[in-house]
């Protein structure tokens, strides 16, 4: 069965081919799909995001969609960037930009103030009548500089622990840990029920 991936970000989308391979769903993005979908995320939690994109997805295709809404939360930041973690250093950043922006934020804070959690609620809809909304979580935190070339984002300074970013593990390990990872466990255990 075909389900649009409700994201323009490619790593996302790569991750997702890979989590919904085992569970014998179709992947396919929003461009595979041919759908054009402006979406405005003004929700004020992760969950109403997904949910904002999954409706606005599905209204457009009429088939069933797994839409997300993820993000890093610094303790330190009180929760920032939080929802807004893909625009934290302006619209067109990238995420070189954004990674040396958060950088700067914790310059001179000590370790045990840099604790992050990625957080990815995920919204399913299969139908009319079946939608599904779950949140995973990965505790981490921040490094004090770029380390690893693999991952996306804010991978490079997410430490999981003292020595390991988040850029430095491979998918498979990644897609076994990860916020996006926990979420779609969830999914899983619900879609069993």
């Amino acid at each position: 069965m075909k389900v649009i991936i409700a994201t323009k970000n490619e790593g996302k989308v790569r991750e997702f081919k890979q989590l919904l391979a085992p569970f014998g769903y179709e992947p396919v993005s929003l461009t595979e799909a041919g759908v054009q979908a402006e979406m405005i995320e003004d929700g004020e939690t992760f969950e109403e995001n997904a949910h904002i994109k999954a409706k606005e997805v599905y209204r457009l295709a009429g088939l069933p969609v797994i839409a997300d809404d993820s993000g890093l939360e610094v303790e330190f930041l009180g929760g920032a960037p939080g929802i807004y973690s893909a625009r934290y250093a302006g619209e067109n950043a990238t995420d070189e930009q954004r990674n040396q922006k958060l950088l700067e934020e914790m310059q001179g804070v000590d370790m045990p103030l840099r604790k992050a959690r990625f957080v990815c609620a995920i919204y399913f809809i299969l139908d009319d009548k079946r939608e599904y909304c779950v949140t995973g979580t990965l505790d981490g935190f921040i490094g004090y500089e770029p380390v690893g070339n693999g991952g996306f984002g804010y991978d490079p300074i997410f430490m999981i622990d003292e020595d390991t970013s988040l850029a430095q593990i491979d998918s498979r390990e990644k897609n076994k840990i990860s916020h996006r990872a926990q979420a779609m466990k969830k999914l899983a255990e619900e879609l069993q029920k």
